[in-house]
């Protein structure tokens, strides 16, 4: 544990995390994750880089080499790597097709109005409509082990109002005053449920369907977990604090054994603003704004649905206003797709934070479930959730992400790791020290991290779990504030991430301890490590990459890797590797300005869905992707396949299962 910290004093700081929208960076004071590298395997090997490493010599035990299943041959990729590609065009590997599917205002409900280019749709017209810069996704098929036909639920992360309305937002006085603008703003955001079918030919096209919904900034939504019906959480909209209103800030995604879609709520506290002189501890830590919020919507007064961005306190009691909203965000919301009339649920026991992505391992009968988060800002935590109840396969456990223990994860200098319980009552979480019950730890998840001394890391996003090895792999993205050398990458800055992997030592994913080692140091060719069978070796002109984002296995044990501010030539890619073997090869590359993120596929793995968002970089003359020359950039989804209709990424059809 660290030394006691003063929980009520401001411990915000300048916004350095790199990315448009993040909350305030905050260092905590456990060791930094370069630290405990440089520990671990002596400053020797990592000062200069890799000229450095390769003048080191073989280091034992550093990215340890991994063997596969006993007897069982590894994926090996199907394509030629492409080249880095700066066009304004996808570039996907020879013999395979990258075609445009359901790009942002695609109609999907109701009176399914068309798309109107230079962003001329009405606030009602687009609560119909598939929302904008498209994030992480799942497919779900409607039939078990269908792959032509299923439900595909798509994350819609943010906005950009110089692309959504005519000539953006309307201001007067730094006050919004165009209702139909904040309702068309609101009404992008959230999350799209799309039934869709793929015909004998291998195309794929939307159906008008039941089951297609929006989900949006004002969806109203229950809170599950031990903040249900806290002081915390009430608000005039929710005077005994049991409701919540919308899902903003949607990043990547998971999903569960029973067949239920989880979104994630990352960079949502910039979307607030609080004028109060004195704002409490859980505003400070995540960045709620001193002034207007990231699109003014809590300026507009009269109007509930938008005057609750103002976290202001403006009554006498927290039912009268909402000093409490921002309290109501940053949790992994909880959607059953099937039912689209159901209410999505927030659930708070998984902790409050800039939630990138959750991964579930494969439910174990009689075993709790397992939840791996990560906090995607820099200097912050890697997080597990395990439930309270076990998986039963023939009972309902669709609440059990109602309640369990919270983890943050610790890396020591030795290789070895733990699980640092985040629970009431433990590990100093005490009123003594600031902490008034579970309640208190889970709105306040960043400020418990760092009592109980998690490791920091440079900007945590997806995770995913190998299908046959269970191992956990993780992105770290970058972190340019890092201010003294990274030993696993020897930069005082880290521009270019890495990639990070562990084994659980208890059964099941359920245990407290771990062992993990790097798979991937990203970045140029003479300043970056892949572990390949033979040994670490520097990334080529075929795979270098930086920024890894995106994360994913597929059935076959092929992972998939996106990144967003590739800083190593052309635009940003998607890669495949081969993580026992440390082959990687890019996939495709994206067009200009855009981050390529989302990934999903169908089970016989013939496609393979990925998103590319932001095209133009926010800036409507930057791209013209997808609809060509003279007209606005649209965020859309790819359907990727082999021109022969087999499998994508590699032949293997699949891998035998871990025993």
């Amino acid at each position: 544990m660290t030394d006691q910290i003063d929980l009520t004093s401001d411990l915000i700081g300048p916004n350095l995390t790199g990315e448009e929208g993040e909350p305030a960076r905050i260092q905590s004071s456990s060791p930094a994750f370069g630290d405990v590298l440089a520990r671990r395997f002596g400053r020797r090997a990592f000062i200069g880089g890799a000229a450095a490493l390769a003048a080191a010599g073989p280091l034992t035990g550093f990215l340890a080499p991994r063997d596969a299943q006993a007897g069982e041959p590894l994926p090996a990729l199907n394509f030629r790597a492409v080249p880095n590609s700066s066009a304004d065009r996808i570039v996907v590997a020879e013999g395979y097709t990258a075609t445009p599917f359901i790009p942002w205002g695609t109609p999907l409900t109701g009176n399914y109005p068309a798309y109107k280019d230079g962003g001329l749709n009405t606030g009602e017209e687009q609560e119909q409509q598939v929302g904008m810069h498209h994030d992480g996704m799942h497919f779900f098929p409607l039939k078990a082990g269908a792959s032509d036909h299923g439900l595909l639920c798509v994350n819609h992360e943010y906005i950009d109002q110089r692309v959504l309305l005519p000539h953006g937002p309307t201001y007067e006085n730094g006050v919004r005053t165009v209702e139909d603008e904040l309702r068309k703003e609101l009404a992008a955001h959230g999350v799209s449920v799309i039934e869709i079918r793929r015909d004998a030919k291998g195309g794929w096209s939307l159906e008008r369907s039941r089951y297609n919904r929006r989900i949006t900034a004002a969806t109203p939504m229950e809170l599950t977990g031990p903040v249900r019906g806290s002081d915390h959480v009430k608000t005039r909209y929710s005077p005994d604090g049991t409701k919540a209103r919308g899902t903003i800030a949607n990043c990547s995604r998971g999903y569960t054994p029973w067949n239920s879609y989880l979104t994630c709520e990352e960079n949502w506290s910039g979307y607030f603003f609080s004028t109060d002189e004195d704002m409490p501890r859980e505003h400070t830590r995540y960045g709620v704004l001193k002034e207007r919020g990231r699109y003014g919507w809590g300026t507009y007064s009269g109007v509930d649905v938008y005057d609750r961005f103002n976290a202001s306190t403006r009554g006498a009691t927290a039912a009268e206003d909402y000093r409490n909203e921002p309290n109501t965000f940053g949790w992994v919301v909880e959607i059953d797709p099937f039912d689209p009339t159901s209410t999505p649920l927030k659930r708070t026991a998984l902790g409050r934070f800039a939630h990138e992505c959750v991964a579930i391992p494969d439910a174990v009968a009689g075993q709790p479930i397992v939840a791996y988060m990560a906090d995607d800002t820099q200097f912050e935590y890697l997080y597990k959730f395990v439930s309270a109840r076990p998986f039963d396969p023939q009972g309902d456990n669709r609440d059990l992400l109602e309640d369990g223990r919270l983890y943050a994860a610790r890396f020591n200098a030795d290789g070895s790791g733990e699980w640092l319980a985040l629970v009431f009552g433990e590990n100093g979480l005490t009123p003594q020290n600031g902490f008034a019950d579970q309640a208190d730890v889970l709105v306040n998840t960043r400020l418990a991290a760092d009592f109980v001394g998690a490791t920091p890391m440079d900007r945590p996003e997806w995770v995913t779990i190998h299908p046959a090895t269970g191992t956990v792999y993780a992105t770290l993205t970058n972190n340019t504030a890092r201010d003294t050398p990274n030993a696993a990458n020897p930069r005082a800055a880290n521009p270019y991430g890495h990639i990070i992997r562990w084994d659980e030592t208890g059964a099941h994913h359920t245990g407290e301890a771990f062992t993990w080692d790097i798979f991937v140091l990203a970045g140029p060719e003479n300043d970056s490590r892949v572990m390949t069978a033979d040994g670490p070796r520097p990334l080529t002109k075929d795979n270098m990459f930086s920024s890894p984002d995106g994360l994913w296995f597929d059935a076959a044990g092929i992972l998939w890797i996106e990144t967003d501010g590739n800083e190593t030539g052309g635009h940003d890619a998607l890669l495949a590797a081969e993580p026992l073997s440390g082959e990687i090869r890019r996939f495709l590359t994206g067009v200009a300005g855009c981050e390529m993120t989302g990934l999903a596929g169908t089970p016989d793995r013939r496609t393979l869905f990925c998103n590319v968002q932001h095209p133009g970089n926010n800036d409507p003359a930057g791209s013209s992707f997808p609809d060509g020359p003279g007209r606005r950039p649209r965020s859309t989804t790819l359907v990727v396949a082999r021109n022969d209709g087999g499998t994508v990424g590699t032949d293997r059809r699949d891998v035998k299962p871990a025993s």
